[in-house]
């Protein structure tokens, strides 16, 4: 059972949200790929995180790792290999494709394979045209402070 959500009037009352609202929608979508294989998103700091998918069997040249737009794509294919031996194959080598969408100012830092699992490191860099400044306040130039003028009529006789 899917739920549908109707964004419009968030878009009425936000502007520049786009992004967001799209984002919101694919996920409500039902999903035609699998989650596999299984993956970790780990926040590491306050501004780093971590991705890591379990890859066994996999070698650093059966991966591809890009980032393009805000959208982190990690692909894996294994090179055919002989099915000459095998009773039983229970190490699944299918070719896979994840793909993540990361916020504006976060960038691909390191990627890493060790012991079965791809790590990639993820830093958002704010950049400081972007970052909160302290504004200052200045007050308006005072008006003349003298003696208010009174208006001197003709007196009737």
């Amino acid at each position: 059972m899917a739920t549908s959500y109707d964004y419009a009037p968030l878009y009425r009352s936000s502007v520049g949200f786009d992004r967001v609202f799209h984002l919101l929608e694919n996920a409500q979508r039902a999903r035609s790929i699998s989650d596999w294989p299984p993956y970790d998103i780990i926040k590491t700091g306050d501004d780093s995180y971590r991705i890591s998918v379990a890859v066994a069997g996999f070698t650093q040249n059966d991966l591809d790792v890009t980032f393009q737009s805000n959208l982190l794509t990690v692909t894996g294919k294994k090179q055919e290999a002989a099915n000459e031996g095998y009773l039983h194959r229970g190490i699944a080598g299918r070719p896979f494709e994840h793909r993540f969408e990361l916020a504006d100012h976060v960038r691909v830092n390191a990627a890493d394979l060790s012991n079965g699992l791809l790590s990639i490191d993820l830093v958002r860099e704010i950049p400081e045209s972007l970052k909160p400044r302290k504004i200052s306040i200045q007050s308006a130039p005072a008006l003349n402070s003298a003696a208010p003028v009174q208006i001197e009529a003709q007196r009737a006789a």
